[in-house]
């Protein structure tokens, strides 16, 4: 477990050193990848970072409550690699106090920024109190938020793991883990990183304006807006006009202001932004089976820094090169994450197999296989009915996989 570590190690560098906002270093518009509960594991991050490369990734959102009662979940939701740098953890709940002790785990970690789900629908979230249900308990909202950042603070300022009565054993982990990734020892570097917040425009209607001035009374690094309601869910469109109210509202607030919802590809985004005019937005279900669509987002950057309208090339991606990330992003997930069963990687095959040539049979034959050594074998089978010759690169994985192979036995 935890092999992927050693990957990506040389990638952008940590954004880490000091008192330092990565977000305000973003060339605008920031356009990064969103968490997605069940989607944005540590492999899907590692292979978005490597063929895409978004100017920010999210964690899948965990639970506050899982370092004190499941804390080999909360290591593996919380596993990244450098290359992912800037790399957020977002975290979910309803108990302030937990929150500040977790910030501390984060911090720990050596995550570039600390983010807190307000936006999550699902209604066993929402149940609780938890997710987007904070935002018709906007004082407990504020005292989470207070919460996370003192624990920040507190991380700062020289308070240790120990001193909140946190297991031992637990925090040598996160001290492996840091070492293996090539980062610094637990408490070598203590930066004030930055809060940020994600949530929706509403709960069952509405209350942008209202809610806005809350979360903005908190001096967020930034707030990204889902343009839809609780009660919507994923249903609907996404009111960008109340994203656009939003950064109204937070102009001059030093908060910036990111919009999500709806957006489809990089004319999308280029055309939001300059409707709303949100410092960045965050990609979600259009970067499933699609790490290449952040290859054009300079190209956003450079069509609105100019007066000219958007001109968006879609990268190329030929089917050999998508069928070879998706036995990359198969073999990662096999060796590299801490999930035994191969069946949650099935619906990655799928999103990678869309658009090609007779998808519908090869979707239906992927959702079925319980190891690589199936996928290699649907695609040798997809390739020769088409009369193509698939080199799968046999001697560069096994390379890939030869370089971690040393670590096996510090880890369980």
């Amino acid at each position: 477990m935890l092999l992927f570590l050693f990957e990506g190690v040389l990638g952008r560098g940590t954004l880490t050193d000091g008192n330092m906002n990565f977000w305000q270093k973003i060339d605008k518009p920031i356009i990064g990848l969103s968490p997605m509960d069940g989607v944005t594991d540590a492999s899907f991050r590692f292979i978005t970072a490597k063929h895409g490369g978004p100017d920010v990734t999210f964690t899948e959102f965990v639970n506050v409550e899982a370092p004190f009662h499941a804390p080999h979940t909360l290591m593996r939701d919380l596993m990244y690699s450098e290359i992912e740098r800037p790399v957020v953890a977002q975290i979910y709940g309803h108990t302030p106090e937990m929150f500040y002790k977790v910030a501390h785990i984060v911090c720990a970690l050596g995550f570039d920024g600390l983010d807190i789900n307000m936006g999550c629908p699902a209604k066993k979230v929402a149940a609780k109190g938890s997710g987007a249900a904070l935002i018709r308990t906007p004082e407990l909202a504020r005292a989470i938020i207070q919460s996370a950042r003192q624990g920040i603070q507190d991380w700062r300022d020289g308070q240790t793991l120990a001193d909140l009565g946190i297991d031992p054993e637990f925090s040598a982990e996160i001290g492996l883990i840091n070492r293996l990734r090539g980062g610094p020892e637990i408490g070598a570097a203590r930066p004030l990183i930055p809060l940020s917040v994600k949530t929706r425009v509403g709960y069952d209607r509405i209350v942008v304006e209202e809610w806005m001035e809350t979360l903005l009374a908190e001096n967020l690094a930034a707030i990204t807006l889902h343009g839809r309601t609780l009660q919507q869910g994923y249903k609907g469109n996404a009111d960008w006009d109340a994203i656009g109210r939003a950064v109204a509202i937070a102009k001059n607030s030093g908060t910036l202001i990111l919009g999500n919802g709806d957006l489809k590809d990089m004319e999308a985004v280029c055309r939001r932004v300059r409707e709303t005019g949100v410092d960045g937005v965050l990609l979600g279900r259009v970067t499933q089976g699609n790490p290449w669509i952040f290859r054009a987002k300079d190209q956003v950057k450079q069509a609105l820094n100019s007066a000219a309208g958007p001109t968006i090339h879609s990268p190329f991606v030929s089917l050999e090169e998508r069928f070879r990330v998706l036995l990359e992003h198969s073999r990662h997930f096999e060796k590299h994450s801490m999930i035994r069963s191969f069946v949650g990687m099935r619906k990655h095959l799928a999103w990678y197999c869309y658009d090609s040539p007779g998808a519908a049979e090869l979707r239906a034959q992927m959702v079925r296989v319980s190891r690589i050594e199936e996928v290699v074998q649907c695609l040798m089978a997809y390739a020769g009915s088409l009369g193509w010759q698939f080199e799968l690169a046999e001697p560069a994985l096994r390379e890939h996989d030869a370089r971690i192979t040393n670590a096996a036995s510090w880890l369980s």
